[in-house]
């Protein structure tokens, strides 16, 4: 593991997300700082197993705000920034540190949003004020920012881009490559153009009916190319958001000749695929019907 990079949290760490903690030099860069379980998966709401390890993923992404210098947003699913309108399994504006409206804040650029993520974005350029920065193309030290690449297979709409980072951390060069989920060649090309050391990247969502095989296909081709030309290939997020995910990484690894790492590999941890098990959560530890509405009144959000 590269000391300098954490990652928080994202699926095979048990959340939504793919958030972490990036050392380089003086700079300490906390990148997509939100969270989220799911909110229905298989009928069910979020096990409480899983309520009680997101609460915990939370609270470190808040510790690493308090002494953060910068923050990235890649762009504004509720699974990676804070949120005004946050229900009780995610990151809500009110829950950040004192100190956030004092860190230099990256941004996707506000243009073509559709209008639930630009109103995201505007919650949070009002919050942070003066030093919500729009980010794309732009360098500033050993941070560097994409252009908008697709969401995934992407419709080219404001919605469905998000925004990469490159971030020399001194012995190595590191890069986020949030929800691109491998679909698009264009996006790995623009990634390989940057020579990085490490990739964190989403994989592609084989959870999901409506991707086609030829998508998946595309999705192998494309994670075969990456890993060929990236010394540490991390791919999560959608990728291990059922059993299929675990299967297709090491089908990979295989294929590449060498380790292709989820999140929970590179830190050295168990893997808590919580989202995948939460049926199984369900059966083996069933829930009171009344515990999710308590949950939420503590929390005072409503479900």
């Amino acid at each position: 593991m590269n000391r300098s990079i954490e990652i928080i949290g994202t699926e095979s760490l048990g959340v939504r997300g793919l958030s972490c903690l990036v050392h380089a030099g003086e700079r300490r860069i906390v990148i997509d700082p939100g969270i989220a379980l799911g909110y229905l998966r298989h009928g069910f709401l979020p096990h409480p197993l899983q309520i009680a390890e997101g609460e915990h993923l939370r609270q470190r992404i808040i510790t690493a705000l308090t002494t953060a210098t910068d923050v990235v947003f890649s762009h504004f699913h509720g699974d990676h920034v804070p949120l005004r309108d946050a229900n009780p399994y995610q990151m809500a504006i009110r829950q950040l540190p004192p100190n956030f409206q004092k860190i230099c804040c990256w941004s996707k650029s506000m243009d073509a949003l559709g209008t639930k993520m630009k109103q995201r974005a505007q919650d949070l350029k009002e919050y942070i004020g003066s030093n919500f920065h729009s980010a794309e193309n732009l360098k500033d030290g050993p941070l560097c920012f994409s252009k908008a690449v697709n969401h995934g297979g992407g419709r080219n709409s404001g919605s469905d881009m998000v925004m990469m980072t490159r971030i020399d951390v001194g012995n190595a060069v590191f890069v986020h490559a949030s929800d691109i989920q491998l679909l698009d060649a264009e996006t790995i090309d623009y990634i390989i153009a940057w020579e990085p050391d490490i990739v964190l990247a989403a994989g592609p969502p084989l959870y999901l009916e409506r991707l086609s095989p030829a998508m998946r296909q595309v999705a192998w081709e494309n994670g075969f190319r990456l890993a060929q030309n990236v010394e540490t290939l991390i791919l999560d997020h959608h990728l291990m958001r059922d059993q299929q995910g675990p299967v297709w990484l090491a089908d990979l690894s295989a294929a590449v000749g060498r380790q292709i790492y989820c999140a929970a590999d590179f830190m050295g941890r168990k893997r808590l695929l919580l989202e995948a098990e939460r049926k199984n959560l369900y059966g083996a530890m069933p829930v009171p019907a009344t515990w999710h509405e308590e949950y939420a009144k503590n929390k005072g959000v409503q479900i």
